[in-house]
């Protein structure tokens, strides 16, 4: 009879074990998005388990507590039952043997049978996870102050150490990388898409701008027959006007306000540019694209002018500028098609305009070319090589090779960019 019901003890200690380390990979390898989501609907066991995750670590101390003295005990009542059948041995044995048992049946299965589908233990054991925890948390709380003093010791805290929202938007950012779906190009346009939406609060719009070079202008002190003949000319809705030189914006000129007014005169001399043009707009150069986004929905805007620090005329940005930044170039039916400045050659290297945006040509043939200081690839190589390269001179930068095939006074207009061999690289 003792005999039996040792047994049935070991069997009892070893199922509660098992089940104290299902609870404990449940409750670090559950998906907290996913949780949320169940919480969300209005599930009181997710809701419970979200709110523990605050004090995970106490949680998981008082599991392991269990877990712990279960398995002693384990071990006890093993040798206590060996004692009969192997006498002086069942000191050495039993405790070797209920290992085995212990390691088999009380960890490694349950952990396995756990990591698959987490939710489906947490979620009904979330109440008596609860009491656990509750009951222990005095003693954890004392085992953990002596931990956490033996880890200063052991491994003083870092002075770099990363903040919540960091560690969340890693997290983030690793979900998105293991993304998957049934569509392998549909699915790393998708992984892109999502990544550069958790980018634009790192991405300036120094580095998405039209530089000033390139924006269509015009003079508000010309006749407005002369600009109606440009405007008609013209591809673009919004027209930055400057009067007396093209550092002072007065106005920003839409065309179809521009079309209501001739329509209410017969004579266009009548009409005034300025007094149809919007007021212009300025932002900073530094900041950032979420911001900008939000910018243009509070104000309902779409247009706005760069400055830098001196208040210089920089460019412009658009919101299409800031949502191409997230699904890519957007053609309508009015836009000039042309090549975006990436031709791709036979030898598979790339001749590339050095207006070509930096972030652009990354997305484009795959490479992580990046500058603080430079947003358009001619910057990026002379603010890397540190000088103004002559044509036919090549650099190394970041494993490709940099020719400069074309140079207009100090501006680099055109480059070629390469890969270098494997051999080449290692030499």
């Amino acid at each position: 009879m003792l005999l039996l019901l040792n047994i049935i003890f070991v069997v009892l200690f070893l199922l509660l074990s098992a089940f104290f380390s299902a609870c404990e990979t449940a409750m670090t390898a559950y998906s907290k998005p996913k949780m949320y989501t169940i919480a969300k609907e209005g599930n009181l066991k997710a809701k419970l388990i979200l709110a523990l995750q605050s004090e995970v670590g106490l949680v998981i101390s008082a599991i392991l507590t269990c877990a712990t003295i279960l398995n002693a005990m384990a071990v006890a009542v093993t040798t206590d039952l060996f004692s009969e059948i192997l006498g002086d041995y069942a000191i050495i044995l039993a405790p070797i043997i209920t290992s085995l048992f212990i390691v088999l049946f009380a960890e490694v299965l349950p952990k396995m049978l756990t990591i698959a589908n987490p939710e489906s233990i947490l979620l009904p054991s979330a109440y008596f996870i609860k009491v656990t925890y509750k009951t222990l948390r005095p003693l954890n709380m004392v085992i953990g102050f002596i931990a956490k003093q033996l880890l200063k010791i052991i491994q003083p805290a870092s002075k770099n150490s990363k903040s919540e929202y960091e560690d969340s938007l890693e997290e983030l950012k690793g979900a998105i990388a293991l993304h998957k779906g049934e569509n392998v190009e549909d699915t790393q346009k998708e992984k892109e898409m999502l990544q550069s939406v958790l980018d634009l609060g790192e991405v300036t719009v120094s580095n998405i701008m039209v530089h000033r070079k390139n924006v269509t202008m015009m003079c508000a002190d010309e006749p407005i027959s002369q600009l109606v003949e440009r405007i008609m000319s013209c591809p673009f809705t919004r027209i930055p006007l400057w009067s007396q030189n093209r550092d002072n914006i007065v106005g920003v000129l839409h065309v179809k306000d521009l079309l209501k007014a001739l329509k209410r005169k017969e004579e266009k001399e009548e009409i005034s540019v300025l007094d149809i043009a919007l007021a212009p707009r300025f932002i900073p150069e530094n900041k950032n694209l979420l911001d900008q986004l939000q910018s243009f929905k509070t104000n309902h805007e779409h247009f706005a002018l760069v400055v830098d620090e001196y208040g210089s005329f920089m460019g412009i940005v658009t919101l299409e500028d800031i949502i191409e930044e997230i699904v890519g170039n957007i053609e309508d039916e009015h836009d000039v098609v042309a090549q975006n400045g990436i031709r791709k050659q036979k030898d598979d290297s790339y001749i590339v305009d050095g207006s070509v945006n930096i972030r652009d040509l990354n997305r484009e043939i795959n490479t992580d070319f990046r500058s603080d200081i430079a947003s358009t690839i001619a910057g990026f190589v002379i603010n890397s090589v540190g000088i103004i390269p002559e044509i036919g001179q090549t650099f190394v930068l970041y494993g490709y090779k940099f020719e400069i095939l074309k140079r207009q006074r100090v501006q680099i207009t055109l480059i070629r960019i390469s890969k270098l061999e494997e051999k080449v690289e290692n030499e």
